[in-house]
């Protein structure tokens, strides 16, 4: 059973779901999944395939059921990590174990930071961490080319252009530049544009999230067992590099996770991954010093 609950704070009010009893029926500790710009529904799939843990997904603040009143449209990890923190607290207190996706693992990295007690195993899938790549520069100029497009063309244009970035395989060369950006049409989508320049991935309503520089020092002091982990399918990709090279300055090899970045999304998705391999890894990783 599902129940959904709003935690109201100064900021926003965040709705939450929690799946399954609290406090646990075995003493485990409740299983976050996270993720950003994705809200929770996206792990409907996932959570699905974990009927023996108490699940709690959220909206972060501004996206989905998640209403902000701070006035603010930018997406930054620390403000988000400081409402999982308090979601953390509003349902018993740390430590938690954790999955994070894409910009969720940038949040979650940030919460580790920042409170290290609320975490015990964190499983960052994909962090997108820009500054972390030895090609920093070269990447953020390839991300300014999908806010361009974005900007130019609308959502279609701009989700071509992403397309295109996030599937290059290596380092952003000059060969990458002097490609011309792909028209939506090559991959299935009209040219229309709605005229919404508000997308949370698209536009530089996110840029803090792939700008976050992680202090690697308080990552590595903090008692969280962090597991960076990458698809089998990302190889090569951007989101497979910032993995790598956050594990790296980890001290760590990225632990491998079955079908892509989206790899944990059912078949209504659009993106459909492996839900229940993904699952079982899952569970393997975070059962393995449980």
């Amino acid at each position: 059973m599902t129940r959904t609950h709003i935690l109201e704070t100064a900021g926003a009010d965040i709705v939450y779901d929690v799946r399954g009893p609290l406090p646990t029926v075995d003493g485990r500790p409740p299983l976050f999944l996270i993720a950003q710009p994705m809200t929770a529904d996206g792990f409907a799939a996932l959570a699905a395939q974990l009927p023996d843990r108490t699940v709690v997904t959220y909206d972060p603040r501004g996206l989905g059921r998640s209403v902000r009143k701070d006035g603010r449209d930018d997406h930054d990890p620390e403000v988000q990590a400081t409402d999982v923190h308090a979601l953390v607290e509003a349902l018993g207190g740390g430590p938690v174990e954790m999955f994070a996706s894409s910009g969720g693992a940038v949040t979650a990295l940030a919460l580790v930071t920042a409170h290290p007690h609320d975490v015990s195993t964190l499983v960052a899938h994909e962090p997108p961490l820009i500054p972390v790549l030895p090609d920093a520069e070269a990447a953020e100029r390839a991300f300014g080319r999908v806010r361009s497009a974005y900007q130019a063309g609308g959502a279609n244009a701009g989700m071509a252009a992403f397309i295109a970035m996030t599937s290059w395989p290596g380092e952003f060369t000059e060969e990458y530049f002097a490609a011309p950006v792909p028209d939506p049409t090559q991959f299935g989508m009209p040219r229309e544009d709605d005229g919404s320049r508000d997308d949370p991935l698209l536009s530089d309503r996110s840029r803090t999230v792939s700008g976050y520089h992680p202090w690697v020092d308080a990552l590595t002091a903090a008692p969280t067992r962090i597991v960076i982990a990458v698809g089998e399918e990302s190889a090569g990709t951007f989101t497979a590099r910032t993995a790598a090279a956050m594990a790296a300055l980890l001290g760590q090899e990225t632990t491998v996770f079955p079908s892509h970045h989206g790899g944990f999304l059912g078949a209504d998705s659009g993106y459909p991954g492996q839900p229940e391999a993904f699952a079982a890894r899952l569970r393997q990783v975070v059962d393995q010093h449980s």
